[in-house]
């Protein structure tokens, strides 16, 4: 029988296939492993703390799709190499042992493997952006009175929209003070906006803040009993809104509980949109008027869900400080306001406008008092590490009991005693045996 030639290729193919695919880490890991921590965003309480959390940043880097890495590398990398970011790993292997060390950096594995797991799948950024668009709308369809608290909540949501697409993705770090200068309110109105917002299953608290470095850490979502609602849309139309232009009933009216978040958000958190000058409800109107195309007072008290008193007494202030223009009983976006978009903040005439009604200052008064606020805590928390570093460690076993410079044991009474740390002494346990 006549051989077949010998084919390498074909050999290598009917090898097993590896498990574990072994690829290169991402720039900013790679920088971790060989400069350390050099940014300063995994610091923690103490110098181990610091060094278990970039030992659990490396390991997640090493358990991304198409770069899972096996145990072995992982020890190659942090145990067997003068690397900066395996300090932690090495030194737990001078002080416990090689097979400590080893089975610890194989659980911190294990423990990435299953993190990036169950993980969501994110192709690219824009899924991501795509995913805040949907809630955005969402929250642009409702309908947003200001009693109740409900004003608070939209401004709440508007500022959580602008720190999605800044974080590339619905989760999100927020602490309540730095909500509170977006918004332009208290942090009691943040703090009991965030308590709604959760009951109404707007937000998800993904994981509490700690420290001075790490702020709570947020999910933004859609509630599940609109996502419902939308799905069972025949129509074609979204809630709340006319329909596509070109279809029956499509005219240049706005629809019926429009929000412009993104105007929204260029307003609330400017002192003359304070609740003392023109308010949420100002900055609702203004988003809904165009330079060209006049609104009356039925068409905007529809668009913004107000009450008619409160829109034609909002309107009579914006007339007032020059931010609305009136004509024939329509009112006009003014000509300051208008740029590149339809809604462009002018500094100058917003400042002057806060001036006359008494809020010129706030914003900056609110943000030098969470500085202090802040650099408090920063004090605390020193005294308190600072505090907990003098405390002295107990000791169990007394001094002259062991020989420091042979390690011999002094005293009988220890003799059977494992005295090689003496903070914590332990006797060997042996089972008492039965009598005959």
């Amino acid at each position: 029988m006549k051989s077949q030639p010998h084919n390498p290729s074909l050999s290598a193919s009917r090898r097993a296939v590896p498990v574990w695919e072994r690829r290169g880490l991402s720039p900013r890991m790679r920088r971790l492993l060989l400069e350390g921590d050099v940014t300063g965003c995994y610091g923690g309480v103490t110098d181990s703390d610091s060094g278990y959390r970039i030992t659990m940043a490396l390991a997640v880097g090493c358990s991304q799709p198409g770069r899972a890495w096996t145990p072995g590398d992982l020890f190659q990398a942090l145990l067997y190499t003068p690397t900066r970011g395996g300090v932690w790993a090495r030194h737990l292997r001078e002080r416990k042992g090689t097979d400590y060390a080893e089975a610890k950096l194989t659980a911190m594995l294990d423990k990435a493997r299953r993190l990036v797991a169950d993980a969501p799948l994110i192709t690219c950024r824009q899924d991501a952006l795509e995913a805040i668009e949907a809630v955005r709308q969402v929250v642009e369809d409702q309908l947003w009175p200001t009693a109740g608290g409900k004003g608070s909540d939209l401004k709440n949501l508007v500022a959580r929209l602008e720190l999605c697409e800044r974080a590339g993705g619905l989760e999100h770090g927020a602490s309540v003070r730095q909500m509170a200068e977006v918004m332009g309110c208290a942090r009691a109105t943040v703090e009991a906006s965030n308590r709604r917002l959760v009951d109404d299953d707007w937000l998800e608290l993904v994981k509490s803040g700690s420290g001075k470095a790490h702020g709570s850490r947020w999910r933004l979502k859609v509630p599940d009993r609109l996502r419902v609602r939308r799905e069972e849309e025949a129509n074609g139309a979204q809630v709340g809104r006319s329909p596509t232009a070109g279809y029956r009933g499509a005219g240049t009216v706005p629809a019926a509980h429009t929000t412009d978040t993104r105007a929204i958000s260029s307003l609330m958190g400017h002192d003359a949109f304070h609740h003392h000058a023109h308010g949420l409800s100002g900055a609702r109107i203004l988003a809904c008027l165009d330079p060209l195309d006049g609104q009356d007072v039925l068409t905007l008290t529809a668009a913004t869900g107000l009450h008619r008193s409160t829109v034609q007494r909002r309107l009579r202030h914006l007339i007032a400080d020059g931010l609305v223009a009136e004509l024939e009983g329509r009112y006009y976006l003014a000509s300051a306001l208008v740029g590149p978009v339809r809604l462009h903040p002018d500094e100058e005439l917003l400042n002057d406008s806060a001036e006359q009604r008494g809020t010129r200052g706030r914003s900056h008064a609110r943000r030098r008092r969470h500085q202090g606020e802040r650099a408090t805590y920063h004090r605390w928390l020193a005294e308190q590490l600072a505090g907990r570093a003098r405390r002295p460690r107990l000791v169990l076993v007394p001094d002259g009991v062991v020989d420091p410079s042979s390690g011999e044991v002094l005293d009988d009474r220890w003799r059977d005693w494992d005295l090689s740390d003496v903070r914590r002494p332990t006797f060997p346990y042996t089972p008492r045996q039965q009598a005959g």
